[in-house]
């Protein structure tokens, strides 16, 4: 018997928290990009935080070693030596955790979803600071949970741990607050006194507190690498995101963990560990070697960023209309530019501007908020070129806002 029915008028039920995710605001300007290099155009990205640093030599060092004959399955929340060296790392930061307080995770990213997916349901509200990582908007929704924003501002520096302002939001839905430092879009670094806020907020109004702590190397005044874990009387409520992707520059090696001492939420942890079987062997291998580089390499490290830093951050003040604060960590800075819509504005960079076969992409700002209509005038920048390339772009930038705002006033 013949099926007579159109393939192409049939209809497909999908999920409803799907259809309520959004794709990546940073990778949805690649097709104008690959047009531009086809057209011999030279992009300096500063739209997307992939360090130019070497990855350490230990990396690689321990792939070649490794000489197993089966490459098998490792165990769900991950292999001793990965969980070791991550013991150790916290060890030297003066707060220890036992094997069964980590989850060896495929990158910050499974982390994040499986602690979301742990303790978010239907109706829920999780409260984060805005402007916040693209990212965050799938991880929430996708569990059927809504993002409760704390909007943030650039005149102030992008500053949240303010009491009078979280306090506000939260209510019966309520279930946690997540938030990134140093911070990513804005390169803001809570101080001792913010941290220990955010911590009693959480105590306070039983939430659990998740930190984002991926970039924690990354400060260049000098303070000390905090962390909610050194804080023993939220050991309930703290949530801990790491990764070697940014602090090792090995965002492909795909290796995260989530730290928690909470007993229940390890137990519900286990289970998505479980279902996905393991995280790669060979990369827990090989990032397990990286905790074993010396200081000097964060030092030197650390230093280079903080060239970048000054250079991207001196030269955002010399554009007129420009607003932004000097950034206290990660490597990004957000700022706001004299232009009707960043959107708008990135497109016509990429397909109507260069300046001797150049021209810059940076991640507008709108995607980065949950608040319709914010953002539209502001940027991120990701210094992770060499200080010369973040010169010559952000000359580009400058000469692009001139031209974009001659031909639409």
């Amino acid at each position: 018997m013949q099926n007579n029915t159109n393939q192409e008028d049939t209809i497909m039920k999908f999920s409803s928290k799907i259809e309520k995710c959004n794709l990546s605001p940073i990778r949805k300007f690649y097709p104008y990009q690959v047009e531009c290099a086809k057209r011999g155009i030279k992009i300096y990205h500063l739209n997307i935080g992939q360090p130019d640093i070497a990855t350490p030599p230990a990396y690689f060092d321990a792939v070649r070693d490794f000489k197993l004959p089966v490459l098998e399955y490792a165990p769900s929340p991950g292999i001793p030596d990965m969980i070791k060296a991550v013991q150790g790392y916290y060890d030297r930061l003066g707060i220890h955790y036992e094997n069964n307080d980590i989850f060896v995770t495929t990158g910050g990213s499974e982390a994040l979803t499986i602690a979301l997916n742990c303790i978010l349901d239907d109706g829920d509200e999780i409260i984060i600071p805005e402007p916040f990582y693209p990212n965050y908007n799938t991880f929430v929704k996708a569990t059927g949970a809504t993002i409760r924003p704390l909007t943030t501002h650039a005149e102030e520096g992008y500053k949240f741990a303010i009491r009078e302002r979280i306090e506000p939001l939260i209510n019966e839905h309520t279930r946690a607050i997540l938030f990134t430092n140093p911070g990513n879009p804005t390169g803001t670094v809570l101080s001792p006194e913010e941290l220990r806020l955010m911590a009693d907020i959480a105590k306070e109004h039983g939430l659990f507190l998740i930190g984002d702590e991926v970039y924690r190397e990354f400060v260049y005044g000098g303070e000390p690498l905090e962390t909610i874990g050194q804080f023993d009387d939220i050991a309930e409520n703290a949530i801990i995101i790491d990764s070697v992707s940014k602090r090792f520059s090995a965002c492909g090696a795909r290796i995260g963990c989530m730290i928690t001492r909470n007993r229940q939420l390890q137990q519900h942890a286990m289970k998505f560990c479980q279902a996905r079987l393991s995280v790669a062997t060979l990369d827990q291998v090989a990032s397990a070697a990286l905790y074993n580089v010396g200081s000097s390499y964060f030092n030197d490290v650390r230093d280079e960023y903080r060239r970048r830093r000054d250079t991207i951050y001196r030269k955002l003040c010399e554009i007129p209309g420009v607003v932004c604060k000097e950034p206290k960590g990660a490597f990004y800075v957000m700022a706001k530019l004299p232009v009707d819509d960043t959107d708008k504005f990135q497109t016509w960079l990429l397909t109507e501007f260069s300046d001797n076969n150049e021209t810059v992409m940076y991640a507008p700002g709108n995607g980065f908020y949950a608040t319709p209509g914010h953002g539209m005038n502001e940027v991120r920048l990701a210094y992770v070129l060499k200080c010369e390339d973040i010169e010559r772009a952000m000359d580009l930038l400058a000469l692009g806002i001139k031209k974009y705002n001659e031909l639409n006033k």
